[in-house]
């Protein structure tokens, strides 16, 4: 019966030692939401981006996607995504939506553009490119093989 306060003891310290690793291992993993302001992009297709991936510029996490919407009108989808207060963009930046490796998540890459008008809270980035899937990329390779530059015939 001695034993039963001592392994009583021993559980709670596992659970303790549990609970700090977790809490060690989320904020390591960068998967905490960043908080900035908000910009918004408008795609046709974004190929299993989900709500929470990453924003990023030159791989480096400046944001992340909050919400997807689609439009009943014209069939886009509105990505929404917070950036860092700390890094303003040029209004004539481009977002790519790509995956991290031929199997990886996807995630919102922007380029950013030469303007010295900078994108503020709400608004909308004009430069888009739509997600390639891997068949498209197949497609325009067969394409390009088969074409041999002669145009039309």
């Amino acid at each position: 019966m001695n034993k039963k306060p001592v392994e009583t003891i021993m559980g709670i310290v596992v659970l303790v030692v549990a609970l700090l690793f977790l809490v060690f291992a989320y904020r390591v993993s960068d998967l905490q939401v960043v908080k900035g302001y908000n910009l918004s992009a408008k795609f046709l297709k974004v190929g299993g981006l989900s709500i929470g991936s990453d924003v990023r510029i030159n791989g480096i996490k400046v944001g992340t996607v909050t919400s997807q919407q689609l439009n009943n009108d014209d069939y886009t989808v509105t990505v929404n995504f917070s950036i860092s207060s700390d890094t303003k963009l040029p209004k004539d930046s481009t977002v790519v939506i790509v995956g991290d490796g031929l199997m990886g998540d996807k995630f919102v890459k922007i380029e950013p553009g030469k303007s010295a008008e900078m994108l503020s809270d709400g608004d909308s980035f004009v430069n888009t490119k739509d997600f390639k899937t891997l068949e498209d990329m197949v497609g325009e390779i067969i394409f390009m093989v088969t074409d041999n530059g002669n145009g039309n015939e």
